[in-house]
């Protein structure tokens, strides 16, 4: 629904009295009061600032170009048609390949097989094809299940012995298998779903699994992946770039006078973060995800507190905040053009024609971004493709606004201006990416990590005490890690919880991109 569309006729007295008039005999006297000073509230606001609320509120669906600004109008002409879509291939909006965690049964050919004669001409020889066929069926099932046995039992009647059944072996040596544990850290961890929600699901399906169970579930997976946790952190530590931002979690042991934990707290502080960290180790991704009253500038310094010293100063991708970055390391800084892009956004109603062409700049360098990426080129053939496609336009969008602010054309205070002198304030840190290899455009990657914390946010509103955070940040930068790798979270933690004294000796051998030839040697082993 559009606001400003919607309440545009209030903005005029003669429309307001009318919409008024016809109110008045269908509300009470006290309806008729409060509807008509929302009335004055929406011809205070006017309408740019009624379409600045809405996108407060709400945003846009998209934030594209041609979604935010106004269409163009049409050339004089005949009305081009557009050329029919090909359809698409398959049935089903996944394919085959994607589904890695199915359980693949290779069926062969009841009555035929490979180098036999064609039973149709009875002349060719049937070879086997590259291309097999697929069949998929997908079933359903609870997120824990479970089997019981009832165990025979004898007595004798004259000695009173009891004889019991034996149990099988699949009913194994605990009531918990390691699966459980690990199911639950997926669901609360990766997927948002609280404790006391899944409590709740599993007792509507006839298997309890209390909350205060679950977190004890949680507790020895959590004593097993700490070593690979650290020692992914201290890999991390040596990436050449960074991308780092926060984002609100309040943890409610810190916010209670008198706790231990609120002690710690500098006095000056008056928030809680949730900081999401992404480097590389070698050609891998890393996400790591640290809570507490921390900003994101002072846990990006934790991290490269294990850096090797020798090491050439990373960059540092991130927003223009200053809680983001820390003078307690060298960095080469590098700020976020989404977040300058964004600046504009909100104005395309109110300033159409210079919104749409400094929207139009920006695409032409994220163009330019994805045919370097399309095409593969490496950090410095990318930045030679930048220089020589995304340099002149960045030119022109500088000189422009300028001449814009110079000239008196935008008012330096207004909403306008301040979107331009935005840009032209970080126009060093916004266009590194012209000058030093490997610089990204954007924070993006950062912001997709911390997704994961905005959801738990969302659907738990805050952690309890320190100790949760710091569970939550492990199981989070774990899960996270292994869906930027392609790796299956829940076979991985499955894994760790499987081998506990290979995880706990080796942590190196169990990071998310080498568990799978260790586990096949653990194995063997």
């Amino acid at each position: 629904m559009n606001w400003p569309d919607l309440l545009k006729p209030l903005l005029s007295p003669a429309s307001r009295e009318e919409f008024l008039a016809r109110v008045r005999v269908q509300v009470s006297p006290e309806d008729y009061e409060r509807i008509g000073l929302l009335c004055q509230l929406v011809a205070t606001l006017g309408e740019d600032n009624l379409s600045k609320l809405q996108h407060w509120l709400f945003g846009h669906k998209t934030e594209t170009t041609d979604r935010v600004c106004r269409p163009l109008d049409p050339a004089p002409g005949p009305i081009p048609i557009p050329a029919p879509k090909p359809p698409s291939k398959g049935h089903g909006r996944c394919s085959a390949q994607d589904y890695t965690g199915a359980h693949w049964i290779e069926v062969a050919h009841p009555s035929l097989s490979a180098g036999q004669r064609c039973p149709q001409c009875q002349q060719g020889c049937l070879r086997l094809q590259r291309h097999q066929g697929v069949v998929l069926r997908i079933c359903g099932s609870p997120p824990i299940s479970a089997t019981g046995w009832r165990l025979e039992k004898l007595r004798c009647d004259t000695c009173g012995e009891l004889f019991t059944a034996p149990a099988p072996p699949e009913a194994g040596p605990c009531k918990y298998d390691e699966s459980v544990g690990v199911t639950v850290a997926v669901l609360r961890y990766g997927c948002g779903l609280p404790h006391y929600r899944l409590a709740r699901l599993q007792s509507s399906l006839g298997v309890p699994l209390p909350a205060s169970t679950q977190w004890e579930l949680l507790m020895p997976l959590y004593q097993l992946a700490l070593p690979i946790f650290q020692e992914l952190l201290r890999q991390t530590a040596q990436s050449p770039i960074f991308y780092n931002d926060d984002t609100s979690m309040r943890i409610l042991n810190l916010r209670r006078s008198g706790s231990a934990a609120a002690a710690e707290i500098d006095p000056q502080r008056t928030g809680t973060f949730t900081t999401g960290i992404v480097g590389r180790v070698d050609h891998h991704q890393v996400a790591l995800f640290m809570t507490g009253w921390r900003h994101a500038g002072e846990n990006l310094a934790q991290v490269r507190a294990h850096r090797v010293a020798e090491l050439a100063p990373p960059i540092q991708m991130c927003d223009a905040l200053s809680r983001n970055t820390c003078g307690e390391f060298d960095s080469v800084l590098a700020h976020c053009l989404s977040h300058g892009r964004r600046q504009f956004v909100p104005l395309a109603q109110s300033f159409p024609e210079p919104v749409r062409f400094v929207l139009e700049q920006i695409r032409e360098v994220y163009r330019a971004e994805a045919q370097a990426r399309d095409q593969r080129l490496n950090a410095q053939q990318r930045l030679l493709y930048h220089q020589t496609h995304s340099q002149p336009v960045m030119d022109t969008l500088h000189q422009w606004m300028s001449q814009q602010l110079e000239q008196k054309q935008v008012e330096p205070n207004s909403r306008l201006g301040g979107a331009m002198n935005y840009l032209l304030k970080h126009w060093e840190p916004l266009t590194l990416f012209l000058r030093q290899e490997g610089a990204p455009l954007d924070n993006n990657l950062c912001e997709r990590a911390l997704k994961m914390a905005i959801l738990h946010r969302k659907n738990s509103l805050s952690y309890k005490t320190v100790n949760g955070a710091q569970t939550g940040d492990l199981f989070m930068s774990l899960i996270q890690t292994c869906r930027l790798n392609q790796v299956n979270p829940y076979q991985y933690l499955l894994a760790i919880a499987q081998n506990p004294q290979s995880a706990k000796e080796q942590p190196q051998a169990w990071l998310p991109w080498n568990y799978p030839q260790t586990a096949v040697q653990v194995d063997s082993s």
